[in-house]
Order: structure tokens, then sequence, then C-alpha cells
């Protein structure tokens, strides 16, 4: 089963997200739930790094592992980067839910606020 953690500040805006594990619905390379994860993940990896004012960090050194953070100045960014930050933690929200909702055995999202 893949664990996919979401941290989250208390406005909403995404702070960090790890996914660790092997959905194991397939082998790996022909696994469609691992394919799914990781293709919603990579995607809100890219809009982040997308947006001037966000600094985003990435550790995919392990195999099954993926895990990103964000860094801003919250004092001084816009509206859009809060925006973009609020909207990148529902696409995540969303997305992985649905998966485990339709694979409750190989996908679980955890939520956490802080």
């Amino acid at each position: 089963m893949t664990s996919v953690l979401l941290t989250c500040g208390g406005n909403g805006c995404f702070k960090s997200c790890s996914a660790d594990g092997h959905a194991g619905f397939a082998k790996r390379g022909k696994d469609i739930v691992c394919a799914s994860e990781t293709l919603l993940l990579r995607t809100a990896v890219d809009v982040l790094e997308s947006v001037r004012g966000i600094g985003v960090t990435v550790d995919k050194s392990r195999r099954g592992s993926l895990s990103f953070s964000v860094s801003y100045d919250s004092d001084s960014c816009g509206v859009e980067v809060l925006e973009r930050l609020k909207c990148t933690a529902d696409f995540i929200r969303m997305g992985i839910q649905s998966l485990s909702e339709e694979f409750p055995d190989c996908v679980q999202l955890i939520e956490k606020i802080g």
C-alpha cells in the first residue's frame, strides 16, 4: 500500500507531501495505481515549480518514494501564490482520495494540518 501524507497550513495552503510504498495492484512497472499516484504528484511538483515566489524541494532518491515541500515568504507573496498553494493542496487531496476510494487496499491519504 502507498501512504500519502499531505501537510497543509491552517489557511489550507500546501506545505509538503510525501508518498511511500508500492500500491500492490500489479507488479512494479505495470501498476496503474502507482502510475496514477506518480502522475498526480509529479504534476503537482511541476505546477509549484512554475510559480514565481515558491521554492520547491523534491526528494525522489529512493524507488517507491517521493517527497516535496515548499518555501515562500508569506509576508511578501501575493494572492496568486497563496491561491496556487491552496489549489495544489486541493488537487492532491481530491486526486489521491479518488484513487483511495477506487483502490482502498492500495492507497491511503493521511492529511495533517500544521
